[in-house]
């Protein structure tokens, strides 16, 4: 089971009130959510493997050299020129630390590569392993990796951390016409505001689904603009060859890396806490109380 840690820590300061705080008053809600979301997806898949996915970089800039709008609208305003902080609530980035400090106390792995988002230690993961995998996310560019023949599905959050939705390929054919390689495709044609990306103007998400349909992938849509008998109309036919550039490079952007340099980590799901003593200090000064409790009670069973 691979967590998309910012995706599901996001969910939970947004679906936690921020009353919830530590004893000296600091908010803890998305620590806390977390660790529910994390005992409840423990009780009720029962993962061998359990890795948190960290974006050790949100906003690479190998992506941003090959589409300079990626992410930008989420850049913080009145920042210095050239860098790149990410616009957050101001209550959460405190809370990052602490969510890193107690998943290592617990001994669940953590991992986070410089110049990789999550998503892109996760597309290696997906790629090494040799059994199921479950893919937890808020994120739908995660869907690329869905693959019937070897396991690998998205677990979807509909409704707080309670109800997920099993993301599989018969899923995303009746949800999106396309498999899971062809969502990137998909993704890279409609484009993305949430992520920067432009898209191919007037080319929307059920044309590109119907061309995708039509030619099998971005290259076959590609290779038929050479062929006239091909059935795509003049309206589209211009709009693809005017976005030739963009079309260019951002498979690359869209698609996550699958060839991540890992650090070595034990992504075996721990039974009892790896630093007993941090998890007690940690949970009497931020107050975590029942949620730290039900993340190991979770792990003993």
């Amino acid at each position: 089971m691979l967590l998309d840690s910012a995706s599901l820590y996001f969910r939970a300061y947004f679906g936690v009130p921020d009353s919830v705080r530590a004893p000296d008053g600091s908010p803890v809600n998305a620590v806390r959510g977390l660790l529910d979301f994390i005992a409840r997806l423990v009780q009720d898949h029962r993962p061998d493997d359990l890795v948190a996915c960290m974006d050790a970089d949100w906003r690479p800039h190998w992506r941003v050299e090959l589409i300079p709008s990626y992410k930008a609208h989420r850049v913080a305003e009145e920042v210095p020129e050239g860098s790149d902080i990410e616009e957050v609530p101001d209550t959460l980035s405190p809370q990052v630390p602490v969510i890193e400090a107690v998943l290592d106390a617990v001994g669940i792995a953590r991992v986070g590569v410089p110049a990789y988002e999550a998503d892109d230690v996760i597309g290696t993961l997906t790629g090494r392993a040799t059994g199921p995998v479950d893919i937890v996310t808020g994120d739908r560019d995660l869907f690329q990796l869905v693959d019937d023949g070897r396991g690998v599905r998205v677990l979807y959050p509909v409704k707080g951390v309670g109800t997920l939705q099993p993301v599989d390929e018969a899923w995303l054919r009746a949800k999106y016409g396309v498999d899971g390689p062809g969502y990137a495709d998909l993704a890279l044609l409609r484009g993305d505001p949430s992520d920067g990306l432009p898209g191919v103007p007037g080319i929307g998400e059920k044309t590109a689904a119907k061309l995708l349909a039509e030619f099998g992938d971005l290259a076959g849509i590609m290779a038929a603009l050479s062929n006239r008998m091909a059935k795509i109309s003049p309206a589209q036919r211009k709009r693809l060859d005017e976005a030739r550039d963009y079309i260019a490079v951002a498979p690359k952007v869209v698609r996550v890396a699958s060839d991540v340099p890992l650090p070595d980590f034990d992504p075996a799901l721990p039974r009892t806490p790896r630093d007993p003593d941090a998890v007690l200090a940690l949970a009497e000064r931020w107050g975590l109380g029942g949620s730290l409790q039900r993340l190991l009670t979770a792990l003993q069973h």
